[in-house]
C-alpha cells in the first residue's frame, strides 16, 4: 500500500462534519483540520476531504469498498452509514460475497462493503471506478494504461460476466477485477446500464510526487489520448477521471511551511499553475 496515493473526497462545506462522522464509524483521526482541507486516516489509510464548494457532486462512478472481517464489523458499518443515506444494492448474500452491500451515504459518498473470502492485502478501503456510458467495456484497456504509467503495478485478476449472465451485460465485458499502481490497490467494474452520471471532480485521486521529472512523467502521461488538463495540479484522463499530480514540495513550502507569509506566495504562485513547477514555488518562496 503505497500512503502517497489517495482518494480526495468533494464537499460543499460540510467536510468537517462528514470527517468526524466517518471517523465516528471507522475509528482514526484527523490529521489536518483548515477551512478547506480535511485530512483523515482510517485503518491507517490517508483521505482528503475538500470543501471546495457547490461546483461538483460525489457520484457511484467511483466508491470505496472496505473489506470486512465478520458480518458483526459489515453490520456495524451499514447501519451507521445508512442514516439519511440511500441503497443502492441490498446488503444481502451474493454468489461472490457472503455479505455484501453497496450504499451512499448522507454526504453523497458511495460505499461497498464485503464480507467473504478474505483477499490478501492490507489495504482495507480499495477504491473502485465504474466504467459505465460511452466508458463501458473500456475496464480492461482502463486497467492496462494505468498499470503502463505508474511503476511497482500490475493487474491481479479479472472476472468477467461470461454467457448468459444475469445483468445481460457482453459476456467479455469486466465483472470485478483489481489492479494496483504504485503497489496501491484499485478495483473496477464495467456497466452498460444506463446512468445519470460520469466520473467528475466530485472524486479525484491524488498523487504525491518525490520530484519535477517525475511529475512531468505522471502529467504527460495520464492527458494523453483525450485527456486534459485543469488547474493547480488537477487534471482529467481519457477515461475522465480525476487525478491531482502534487509534488511533496508544494506541501512543504506551501500548507506546512514554517513562514505562513512565504507560503502564502507559495499558494498565489500554485494557483496561477496548471502543472506544478516545482522551481517556480520555489523561487516564489524565497522572494
Amino acid at each position: 500500500m503505497n500512503p502517497t496515493i489517495f482518494p480526495c473526497l468533494w464537499f460543499d462545506g460540510n467536510g468537517k462534519k462528514a470527517a468526524n462522522f466517518y471517523i465516528d464509524i471507522f475509528g482514526g483521526k484527523n490529521t489536518a483540520d483548515t477551512p478547506m482541507v480535511q485530512n483523515i486516516e482510517i485503518f491507517g489509510q490517508k483521505m482528503m476531504l475538500l470543501d471546495g464548494g457547490s461546483a461538483f457532486q460525489k457520484n457511484p462512478s467511483i466508491s470505496l469498498m472496505i473489506i470486512c472481517f465478520s458480518e458483526e464489523e459489515i453490520l456495524k458499518y451499514w447501519n451507521a452509514l445508512s442514516e439519511n443515506g440511500s441503497t443502492l444494492m441490498p446488503l444481502d448474500e451474493y454468489p461472490f460475497a457472503k455479505k455484501y452491500g453497496w450504499i451512499q451515504d448522507q454526504f453523497g459518498m458511495s460505499w461497498q462493503l464485503y464480507f467473504g473470502e478474505t483477499p490478501e492485502t492490507s489495504q482495507k478501503i480499495v477504491p473502485n471506478l465504474m466504467f459505465i456510458n460511452k466508458n463501458s467495456g473500456k475496464a480492461k484497456e482502463a486497467m492496462e494504461f494505468y498499470t503502463s504509467v505508474f511503476p511497482n503495478s500490475e493487474i491481479e485478476g479479472i472476472m468477467k460476466y461470461g454467457e448468459n449472465n444475469e445483468a445481460n451485460e457482453n459476456s467479455e465485458n469486466i465483472a470485478h477485477a483489481e489492479f494496483t499502481i504504485d503497489h496501491y490497490k484499485f478495483g473496477c467494474l464495467d456497466s452498460s446500464l444506463e446512468h445519470k452520471f460520469n466520473f467528475s471532480e466530485g472524486i479525484s485521486i491524488v498523487k504525491l510526487t518525490d520530484n519535477q521529472a517525475e511529475t512531468d512523467h505522471l502529467w504527460n502521461s495520464l492527458i494523453t489520448d483525450g485527456g486534459a488538463e485543469s488547474r493547480c495540479g488537477w487534471l482529467k484522463d481519457k477515461y475522465g477521471v480525476s487525478w491531482q499530480i502534487v509534488p511533496k514540495k508544494l506541501l512543504e513550502l506551501g500548507i506546512f511551511a514554517e513562514d505562513p507569509q512565504k507560503g502564502q506566495k507559495v499558494f498565489q504562485e500554485m494557483m496561477k499553475m496548471k502543472k506544478i513547477i516545482i522551481s517556480d514555488l520555489e523561487k516564489a518562496y524565497n522572494s
